[in-house]
């Protein structure tokens, strides 16, 4: 993932996946923009993502099980900052 451009938010979501994953691909998009004025908004700004994962730590495991490893790396993150996560995670086989 290319940092630059990215609040801090993003960035700590991005360091927390790589150190807890490993990943060959991590993409973080911020998608706060599209929830202005719905519920969960934060005005701050970066409430809203989607990451796109992929890493080994996925090969053999669930849909179910891979969200459960991304959102254990991020877990306060999400229950005192992020409203929500959309994630994409994939084996580097199914990449």
């Amino acid at each position: 993932m290319d940092p630059l451009g990215t609040g801090p938010v993003a960035r700590e979501i991005a360091t927390r996946l790589q150190s807890a994953l490993s990943p060959q691909r991590l993409v973080v998009t911020d998608d706060s923009a599209k929830h202005r004025g719905h519920a969960g908004h934060d005005p701050r700004g970066e409430s809203h993502f989607t990451v796109e994962i992929v890493a080994h730590a996925f090969t053999g495991k669930s849909r179910v099980d891979r969200q459960r490893l991304v959102n254990a790396a991020l877990a306060d993150l999400l229950r005192e900052r992020v409203h929500a996560l959309a994630i994409r995670a994939r084996s580097p086989e199914e990449a």
